[in-house]
């Protein structure tokens, strides 16, 4: 987990937003929202400006009563609410944390008290809470192995990547959950059972705020920055939305302040950070139509796939482009190809004579029109080769979507993916048409 940058900062250092278009269906008279607000209540929580609403779109989230002000407080949860480590080693689990060796980490903490308290049901002080959390989650380590084969290549990598750290997450913390063998009637490993675990790591992971913990010698040096904070956990997510949010050593609360005004009944959104949809859908579970941030990934083997199989120095060209970062983050966005995209195009497109003045290339000195022109062309190209390909995979969604009936929330999840990379693929096809009329 990455200080500043990782799975919980990222969250919820937000921006709040109002969407004007989406009117929510009240859903404060819900029995799991009733029994909520007197559980806060009762932690000295009582808020007056939001309430539960679904919203088309977003589904579950908040709603404003009235209309708010730039500036104002919206959320101001006490400490109380919270769900940190200290709550978890001042319950029963913290003797066992105590003298577990090697240290647990924060994380893993958190996830073994939640299956601990879920599995006590009505015995949990923590019900009302986990009663309002997702059942299921639509991370990609969540989805059936011939959906994550759907997804575009770099974003299907990392979704096996995903996939393993839960594993071995999972495997490497069983002796751990032995030793709670004491405290409970029924066999551990039916408790913390692989799907209970991932509940739990996804509840963590897509629902955790940041707030930075003093280290303590009973955890692994793993930082201590995740929070689970009730209510606030509902708020959604837009990328053009503005707050500042962080907690209050002095009031000893998590607050969320507008930076924009919001209208009566409207959705309160905040931002989870500037994430493309492959972050968003890794992360979080969810993409976001009309992402700015949104783009599509160009690997090293599909950057050089167009490029002449006789240029006998491309060798040195990607290791020019390795060595100086250039071979990562290649990109198609709304306004077309990269800056690195363009870049590294325009060093593989130089000629066996032109090679000298790669460092040129790489601070973005033009070096001449044919060289310019040969970039934009196989840019053209591999821009066209994704659009082919993400109108197959539609299809090929579109063909499943009628078969698999159980996997369609999994499919329409893809398919709003790939339409998004078509969309971003086709402005990008524009884009270039408009560059290379200046070489022609």
């Amino acid at each position: 987990m990455r200080n500043g940058g990782g799975r919980t900062s990222r969250i919820r250092r937000r921006k709040l937003f109002t969407s004007s278009e989406s009117r929510g269906v009240n859903e404060s008279y819900r029995p799991e929202f009733i029994e909520l607000k007197k559980w806060l209540k009762d932690r000295k929580f009582e808020d007056t400006n939001l309430i539960p609403a679904h919203f088309p779109g977003t589904g579950r989230g908040l709603m404003s009563k009235t209309s708010l002000r730039e500036g104002q407080m919206i959320i101001s949860l006490p400490e109380s609410c919270l769900l940190t480590t200290d709550t978890v080693l001042r319950s029963y689990l913290g003797a066992y944390i105590a003298k577990w060796q090697p240290p647990p980490s924060p994380v893993l903490a958190l996830c073994t008290f939640l299956v601990s308290e879920k599995h006590a049901g009505d015995g949990s002080p923590w019900k009302p809470y986990l009663e309002v959390l997702p059942k299921a989650y639509s991370c990609p380590v969540c989805l059936e192995p011939e959906v994550v084969n759907l997804l575009p290549r770099p974003l299907k990598a990392k979704a096996r990547e995903q996939r393993t750290h839960v594993q071995e997450f999972v495997s490497s913390s069983r002796d751990f959950f032995s030793s709670l063998q004491p405290l409970f009637s029924e066999a551990v490993e039916s408790i913390f059972s692989y799907s209970a675990l991932l509940w739990a790591w996804c509840t963590v992971n897509t629902r955790a705020v940041y707030m930075k913990r003093v280290p303590r010698q009973c955890f692994s040096a793993e930082p201590d920055t995740c929070v689970l904070a009730p209510f606030l956990d509902l708020l959604n997510h837009s990328p053009d939305a503005q707050v500042k949010a962080a907690f209050n050593e002095e009031t000893r609360c998590y607050e969320i302040r507008t930076a924009v005004s919001c209208g009566k009944h409207q959705e309160v959104l905040i931002c989870y950070g500037p994430h493309d949809n492959h972050r968003l859908l890794l992360e979080y579970g969810f993409v976001s139509v009309c992402n700015p941030h949104a783009c599509v990934y160009v690997s090293k083997d599909i950057l050089v796939k167009y490029l002449p199989s006789t240029d006998k120095r491309m060798n040195q060209k990607i290791s020019i482009l390795e060595d100086h970062d250039f071979i990562e983050n290649l990109t198609f966005g709304w306004d077309g190809p990269s800056w690195r995209l363009l870049t590294a195009l325009k060093l593989l497109c130089l000629e066996a004579e032109e090679l000298t003045c790669w460092k040129k290339v790489l601070i973005g000195e033009i070096i001449s029109d044919t060289n310019e022109k040969a970039s934009l062309d196989i840019a053209q190209k591999i821009c066209h080769y994704f659009i082919k390909e993400s109108k197959a995979v539609l299809q090929k969604v579109s063909h499943m979507k009628d078969e698999e009936v159980a996997l369609i929330n999994q499919l329409t999840l893809v398919e709003t993916l790939w339409t998004e990379e078509l969309k971003i693929l086709q402005a990008s096809a524009e884009t270039l048409t408009s560059l290379q009329t200046a070489f022609t």
